[in-house]
C-alpha cells in the first residue's frame, strides 16, 4: 500500500460518537519508513493554516540554572537558583538546568537505545501498541485516538513508580512487551526514570522555596511518584510546512524533564509570540505542567508549545512528566490562598485529569479549564 496504512475503528476525540459512527471511522498507522520519503503527505496529517509553524522562530532568550551549588548543598546558590526558577515560572514556565548531575553515559545510552527502537520494522515496534484509552505503549502518530491534525512523530510510553515497592516497574513492562532481548534496554530506561525522578524532586524543592512554602513540602508530596516516561521520535517530512510533530498544547502533568539531541524542534509561546528553544546536549529543558498549575493556586502558569519537523533529518527527545501518586489530591498549600488569590480550581487527583485527557479531551492550552468545568458538571 503506498502509504502503508490498515484500517481500525476507533472514535474521535473528544466527543462520544456513535457505533454506526465508530465502525465508518477509518485511521492510519505511521510508518514512519515509508512516509518520510513521500511528496505528498496524506490529510489526516495537515494542519489547519492558523495552526501551522514557521520553522525558523526567534530563539526564547531561557535562562541557564546552574544546579551544582544546590545539590552540593550550598544555601546562597539553593536561593539564587530558587529566584530563577521563580522568575522564570512567572514569566514563561520554561527553563533549562545544567551541572543537573545525571551521569552522561545514561543520556548517550538512553539516546542509543531510543534509536534502535525506532528504527526496528513496524511490526516488531507494534508489539507494545498502545490500546485505546490507555497512555502507555507504542503509539504511531496517535492514529488509534484522533482523525485529523496528526502528529508526525511515533512514541513510546512507560509508567514509572518511585515506590519502593516497584523498583524495577519499567524494565519487567518493556520486557513483557518487547521480549527478553530488550533486557538491557529496559534497565537503560529504568536507570534514566530514577534519575529523572531524583532531579525533579530537587527542582521540587526550589519550587517551594521560590513559591514560599518551604523546600519540603513540594518535594514530600511528589516523593512516591507516578510518573510516565516518553520516547518521542521525529521523522523527516517532505512537506514540513503543512504539519507538526506535536502540536500545541500544555503538558497535563505536574513537571516535564526533557532532554533534546542536537536538532531544533521545540518552540515556546510567549506573549502570543512563537519562539525557539535552542537543544543543548548538557541541559535538561524544565516546563510546569497543568496539575502544578493547580498545585500552585494559578501562581506559576503551565507553557504552550509545540515541536515543528523538517526535511532532512530526525529529531529525538526524551520526556520525564513527573505526576503525584494516584491517591495524592491536587489541592494547593493554604499560603497560596487567601482573600485576594482565592481557590481556582477544584481538588482532584491525577487519575481524574489523565482519564479525562485520554478519554474525553484532546490536550491544549486550555485543558485545566476544560478539566474544571468537567468535574463540576459530574458533581
Amino acid at each position: 500500500m503506498a502509504i502503508d496504512c490498515i484500517v481500525q475503528t476507533m472514535p474521535m476525540m473528544p466527543q462520544s460518537p456513535t457505533q454506526e459512527t465508530k465502525e465508518q471511522e477509518q485511521s492510519l498507522v505511521f510508518d514512519a519508513s515509508v512516509l518520510r520519503h513521500q511528496l505528498h503527505i496524506p490529510s489526516q496529517f495537515i494542519w489547519p493554516d492558523e495552526e501551522k509553524a514557521c520553522l525558523d522562530e526567534p530563539e526564547l532568550p531561557v535562562p541557564f540554572i546552574d544546579l551544582g551549588g544546590f545539590l552540593s548543598g550550598d544555601p546562597v546558590a539553593a536561593r539564587e537558583a530558587s529566584r530563577l526558577v521563580g522568575e522564570a515560572c512567572q514569566k514563561h514556565g520554561f527553563f533549562l538546568v545544567v551541572n543537573h548531575g545525571i551521569d552522561q553515559q545514561l543520556i548517550c545510552d538512553a539516546h542509543l537505545y531510543m534509536e534502535h527502537f525506532f528504527g526496528l520494522p513496524l511490526s516488531q515496534k507494534q508489539r507494545a501498541q498502545r490500546k485505546p484509552g490507555e497512555h502507555c505503549g507504542y503509539a504511531s502518530s496517535f492514529t488509534g485516538r484522533f482523525s485529523s491534525k496528526l502528529p508526525w512523530k511515533e512514541t513510546l510510553s512507560f509508567q514509572y513508580s518511585a515506590h519502593k515497592n516497584s523498583p524495577t516497574l519499567v524494565k519487567d513492562y518493556l520486557c513483557n512487551k518487547l521480549g527478553k532481548e530488550f533486557h538491557q534496554f529496559g534497565k537503560v530506561y529504568q536507570d534514566y526514570c530514577e534519575a529523572m525522578s531524583n532531579l525533579s524532586l530537587g527542582i521540587m524543592e526550589l519550587l517551594g522555596m521560590s513559591l514560599g512554602v518551604g523546600r519540603a513540602y513540594f518535594k514530600e508530596f511528589f516523593e512516591e511518584n507516578s510518573s510516565i516516561m516518553r520516547l518521542n521520535y521525529y521523522p523527516p517530512c517532505q512537506k514540513p510546512d503543512l504539519t507538526l510533530g506535536t502540536g500545541p498544547h500544555c503538558d497535563p502533568t505536574s513537571l516535564t524533564i526533557l532532554h533534546q539531541d542536537q536538532v531544533g524542534g521545540l518552540q515556546v509561546c510567549v506573549d502570543n509570540k512563537w519562539h525557539s528553544i535552542r537543544p543543548d546536549f548538557n541541559a535538561f529543558v524544565v516546563n510546569v505542567g497543568d496539575t502544578f498549575m493547580a498545585l500552585s493556586n494559578g501562581r506559576y502558569k503551565s507553557c504552550l508549545h509545540r515541536a515543528v519537523v523538517n526535511s532532512q533529518t530526525t529529531r529525538k527527545s526524551l520526556a520525564f512528566f513527573l505526576c503525584p501518586r494516584s491517591d495524592k489530591v491536587v489541592s494547593p498549600p493554604c499560603e497560596l490562598v487567601d482573600n485576594l488569590s482565592p481557590r481556582l480550581y477544584p481538588d482532584f487527583t491525577w487519575p481524574m485529569l489523565l482519564e479525562f485527557t485520554q478519554k474525553h479531551y484532546r490536550a491544549d492550552i486550555k485543558t485545566l479549564e476544560a478539566f474544571a468545568n468537567w468535574l463540576q458538571r459530574k458533581k
